[in-house]
């Protein structure tokens, strides 16, 4: 692997580790905390201004990468760019709590601006833009499926750790080093914000950090070459965890007539939870599965079918086996209560 790239992702563990304390004391000075209620899955007080420092990581990686290798390409710059805005969005909202409508029009303004400053303009046919209308669905859904999960400590940075680790394999394997470079800035970053989110947590994401992540993630076959469309699939898989579990609970409570906009405590994870796993029990299941989605994706990227059903068959045994836990841990929970 190029230094740069391991310099540039050094300097952004480095400044989300040392930054991450700095913001967390400064909330508690002013008490900026998020308080506990009765949905919340904390007990103590907890600074939520954590995923800032995880920006400010990634985005210092992308300054040095940039003077490193002589300037980044556009469709970096305009993902990075968006990735911004809903950061600012979501930092906004962690201190305003704006309207669930009002966020979702933001991010899809935004998601509709980036999928247009970098769509080829020779595919903006009919098929051209509704690819364009799917990759903003898919960027606005995968950014509030990780605010949605980021509900217990560590849980997010764990994800982004397995999934950042899981791009870097595909970008290497499907020969684009913009991927593989930005892959490994956010898996490490990660790192040094799960350094003070691992439980128990001394300082929390909030949505700056989640939608960024969420965005990121989402936008990343954006940055490499058109044509490769072994990246969108795997885009899918390092992330399948909070897919599923968000479409799941989402789908449940439409079904039960549920306001699905509302606060709640419904997720799979968050009923692990309630059922008296601890938080890094939980995290540690859902890195295990991101695991099986990385193996997936990199089998994609490799293109060894084998490999890829195997995975998948697995994803699907473990994802059987987590509900079959849950249901099973509540019914206990339930005759014990009785």
């Amino acid at each position: 692997m190029p230094p740069a790239i391991l310099l540039a992702a050094f300097a952004g563990v480095v400044l989300t580790a040392s930054l991450t304390p700095l913001l967390a004391a400064w909330a508690r000075r002013r008490n900026y905390l998020d308080v506990p209620n009765h949905r919340s899955s904390h007990a103590v007080a907890t600074p939520r201004i954590g995923g800032v420092a995880l920006v400010l990581g990634v985005v210092g990686g992308a300054v040095v990468l940039h003077f490193l290798e002589d300037g980044l390409d556009r469709g970096v710059v305009v993902v990075l760019a968006g990735a911004l805005g809903i950061a600012l969005l979501g930092l906004v909202d962690d201190f305003q709590h704006l309207p669930a409508l009002v966020r979702l029009a933001v991010q899809t303004a935004i998601a509709a601006g980036v999928v247009v400053a970098v769509i080829d303009p020779a595919l903006r046919g009919p098929e051209g833009w509704f690819a364009g209308l799917l990759t903003v669905f898919w960027l606005v859904a995968l950014i509030n499926a990780y605010n949605f999960m980021d509900g217990i400590d560590g849980i997010a940075g764990a994800q982004a750790l397995v999934a950042g680790s899981g791009w870097v394999a595909v970008g290497l394997l499907t020969g684009t080093p913009q991927v593989t470079a930005l892959g490994l800035l956010l898996a490490g970053t990660s790192v040094g914000f799960l350094l003070h989110n691992w439980h128990p947590a001394k300082v929390f994401m909030g949505d700056a950090g989640s939608g960024f992540l969420g965005f990121f993630f989402a936008a990343l076959p954006l940055v490499a070459p058109a044509g490769n469309a072994s990246l969108w699939p795997g885009a899918v898989l390092l992330v399948w965890p909070f897919l599923a579990d968000t479409g799941f609970t989402l789908l449940r409570r439409a079904r039960r007539g549920e306001n699905v906009l509302s606060a709640h405590r419904s997720h799979i994870y968050q009923r692990l939870v309630l059922t008296g796993r601890s938080h890094r029990h939980v995290a540690l299941v859902y890195s295990g599965l991101a695991l099986l989605g990385a193996t997936a994706a990199v089998s994609v990227a490799a293109g060894h079918r084998p490999a890829l059903l195997a995975s998948l068959a697995a994803i699907v045994a473990a994802a059987w086996s987590m509900w079959w836990k849950v249901t099973s841990r509540e019914s206990v929970r339930t005759r014990t209560a009785g």
